[in-house]
């Protein structure tokens, strides 16, 4: 297992991607969870029939990690810290896993401007997923329960500062 394992999590548009590519920038072992650990597709000829705001609920609730994946670069990592950047529903059956759990958090207009830059086929740039994130966003109700928050409204390496200062406190970083 790795040494330490963090997991940076947040709605769609708060910035886990470019944390992710901030963090390898720097050095950190980090893993793009959205790319790299989703299991199976997000999509079936069923959704098809649904209306657009039926179907982005669908693709969201089916935005899973691969359990035996995330257990694999649990189990092999050998380096001091692994960042695991990404949303996922079944994070309830992971993130026991992990030694420090962020949230990404921005104010809506932030998340929605970022939303708004969104083409349409990245999740979040269609109309009813925006409607589906902005509700999201504001119960907080798929984050996971006791995280530490980040403000990610600043420059992405300010907040890539952030959580790195944050895991120098715990001894995860030097």
């Amino acid at each position: 297992m790795g040494k330490r394992n963090v997991l940076i999590e947040g709605v769609s548009g708060t910035g886990k991607t470019s944390i992710c590519d901030a963090l390898l920038c720097r050095g950190f072992h980090a893993i793009h969870g959205d790319r790299d650990l989703r299991s199976g597709a997000t999509h079936d000829s069923a959704s098809l029939s649904l209306s657009h705001a039926e179907r982005a609920a669908f693709v969201h609730a089916q935005a899973n990690w691969d359990v035996p994946k995330v257990l694999n670069h649990l189990e092999n990592s050998q380096r001091p810290v692994s960042f695991f950047c990404g949303g996922f529903r079944n994070h309830e059956e992971l993130v026991g896993l992990f030694d420090l759990v962020f949230v990404l958090e921005v104010d809506r207009d932030t998340l929605m401007r970022r939303l708004e830059a969104r083409s349409d086929d990245e999740f979040g740039g269609k109309p009813a997923e925006k409607t589906l994130i902005e509700k999201l966003h504001f119960t907080g109700e798929d984050m996971p329960k006791g995280a530490t928050p980040i403000d990610a409204r600043n420059p992405i390496d300010q907040v890539a500062d952030d959580v790195v200062k944050i895991c120098r406190q715990f001894g995860f970083v030097s």
